[in-house]
């Protein structure tokens, strides 16, 4: 199952939004899900002319859902700084 594939699989079409981003049967976050499909053909225009697009989860516990993906949480990973040693000119 590859999550960029054009077409959906068949366990999205029973899929419920999540109004936050983790499943809304069991709780557990996207990343523990067993399946990821991502709907990159049909993305939504915010009003501040960014895109957003549905990404569907089928979780561990059986239970697929979506979100939108501007509600994912930030990543840990976005803000944090860089050792010295890993910036660009340290010697």
């Amino acid at each position: 199952m590859d999550a960029f594939d054009p077409i959906a699989p068949d366990w999205t079409q029973s899929a419920t939004h999540a109004h936050e981003f983790h499943c809304p049967q069991c709780h557990a976050p996207s990343l523990e899900a067993q399946q990821v499909w991502l709907n990159r053909r049909s993305p939504v225009y915010t009003e501040n002319h960014r895109r957003k697009w549905q990404e569907f989860y089928q979780c561990q516990c059986g239970y697929a859902w979506w979100a939108w993906s501007s509600d994912r949480p930030p990543s840990k990973f976005g803000d944090r700084e860089l050792p010295q040693e890993d910036l660009p000119g340290f010697w």
